[in-house]
């Protein structure tokens, strides 16, 4: 069996995003996307639980045991920072490993916009992170919040589970809080933060009506809050926040949104022409009067237009977005397809 942290340092050679551990196969690494087994032996079930031991402490395996999962994560001095995800699958110990960078990007790096930095200049209100799991919203998320730190002055307090990306005292005072070691939930440390007098507070990820509520009534209130969801592109975004709500409360949160939500980042990975890797593709929305109009009034299927008329905003679909790497060479025709959210939007970006 191939010692746990030489793996790990095969996956950070290989440029791998995630890497797989599971009974009855090799270990496998996701490369630009796509996933590839390593030449080596087929992993027993005592492998695999000898690798949960190896990475996770006494009271994270124990948890792992009596729910059935657990998330943590690990720093490999040399190496890299590692997201774990450890969990049962037919009675045995499977686990998902998230290379997390070892330095925060910056925006020109990541291939952003120039609307980004004046989204970080924003000081109230609430502006959302969104994508598929894997698009990179965490280290778009720990860019952001980098470039707030390196230029105003103020107390940011994230609340993750678990902590990704450890953050230095720069400009502003830093406080990093997990979940499940620092605060109960979620919920107990959105209320709790509104007490420990925040400039900025990220949310790891909103995941039921409360954590959702609190957010909104902080972003309300005079807080900057960011957060992620599992979303991909405004309208939709807008749609999940207020559908998880009963009927009888929808107008009100409809209303509350379209007063507190200032900004919506979405993005997907592509993977690039020359398989070197992968691009963002990136979707801006700004809330403009006339978008807050048309999610008070509940007329959703009005954002995509707005956007697409809000270039002077710095406003873009994705599907143009998308476009726009396909005609500077960056990806090819076909995946430009696989990925768009519309195809005839697409073609007409491309004047086809």
């Amino acid at each position: 069996m191939i010692e746990l942290e030489q793996l790990l340092r095969l996956a950070v050679r290989y440029n791998a995003s995630d890497m797989h551990i599971t009974v009855g196969r090799p270990p496998a690494f996701r490369i630009n996307g796509r996933l590839r087994t390593i030449p080596a032996d087929k992993l027993t079930e005592e492998d695999t639980r000898r690798y949960a031991k190896e990475c996770l402490n006494n009271e994270k395996y124990e948890q792992l045991l009596s729910e059935g999962e657990v998330d943590y994560t690990i720093s490999i001095p040399g190496i890299s920072r590692f997201r774990v995800n450890a969990f049962f699958q037919k009675g045995c110990i499977a686990m998902a490993f998230r290379v997390l960078p070892c330095r925060i990007p910056s925006f020109e790096e990541l291939g952003f916009p120039p609307v980004i930095k004046d989204i970080c200049k924003i000081r109230e209100g609430m502006i959302l992170v969104t994508g598929p799991t894997g698009s990179g919203k965490s280290t778009t998320m720990a860019s952001i919040i980098d470039e707030i730190n390196s230029t105003m002055d103020g107390h940011i307090l994230t609340l993750e589970d678990p902590i990704e990306f450890i953050f230095e005292h720069k400009k502003c005072i830093v406080n990093q809080r997990e979940i499940g070691k620092d605060s109960k939930s979620y919920a107990n440390a959105l209320r709790a933060s509104l007490r420990e007098d925040p400039d900025v507070i990220f949310i790891g990820e909103m995941r039921d009506i409360e954590s959702i509520s609190i957010a909104v009534t902080a972003a309300e209130t005079g807080n900057l809050v960011f957060s992620t969801l599992h979303t991909l592109g405004g309208a939709k975004t807008i749609d999940r926040l207020i559908d998880v709500f009963p009927s009888d409360q929808q107008q009100q949160i409809r209303t509350q949104v379209a007063g507190a939500l200032k900004a919506v980042i979405s993005q997907r990975l592509i993977p690039k022409k020359d398989n070197t890797g992968r691009v963002a593709a990136i979707e801006i929305m700004i809330v403009t009067p006339a978008i807050s109009n048309l999610i008070r009034e509940g007329k959703v299927a009005g954002i995509n237009s707005a956007i697409q008329t809000g270039v002077s905003h710095g406003m873009q679909l994705l599907d143009k977005s998308i476009a726009d790497l396909y005609k500077k060479g960056k990806i090819s025709k076909e995946n430009a397809y696989l990925y768009c959210t519309d195809k005839e939007m697409l073609r007409r970006f491309l004047g086809e």
